[in-house]
């Protein structure tokens, strides 16, 4: 009789020690590939090699800028919906900003 109460407590104890443990989580990925986060074609953005004069004629200024920074010296403009990297005085990227 005591061996039978053991083998039933063993097995309802590993029973609950299974439920016990934590499982693993599971979640959804979303896999968005790079350069298509965004609709860039909807928004117009400074082309690669313009220079500083052609984008701030087109765009106006900049809310804020930063940089230069390392060498080669690499700056930013920073406009309400895009930022723009320059290289020198010619845009190397223009990059679409996220709305939060």
């Amino acid at each position: 009789m005591i061996k039978l109460m053991s083998v039933a407590f063993a097995a309802g104890l590993a029973v609950f020690t299974l439920g016990a443990m934590p499982q693993p989580a599971h979640a959804d990925q979303v896999k968005v590939p790079v350069m298509s986060q965004g609709d860039r074609d909807a928004m117009t953005l400074p082309r690669t090699g313009q220079s500083r004069a052609s984008v701030r004629q087109k765009f106006g200024d900049p809310v804020r800028t930063s940089g230069p920074v390392g060498e080669p010296p690499i700056s930013q403009w920073h406009y309400d919906g895009f930022v723009v990297y320059f290289e020198y005085d010619h845009v190397i990227h223009a990059v679409a900003r996220h709305n939060r």
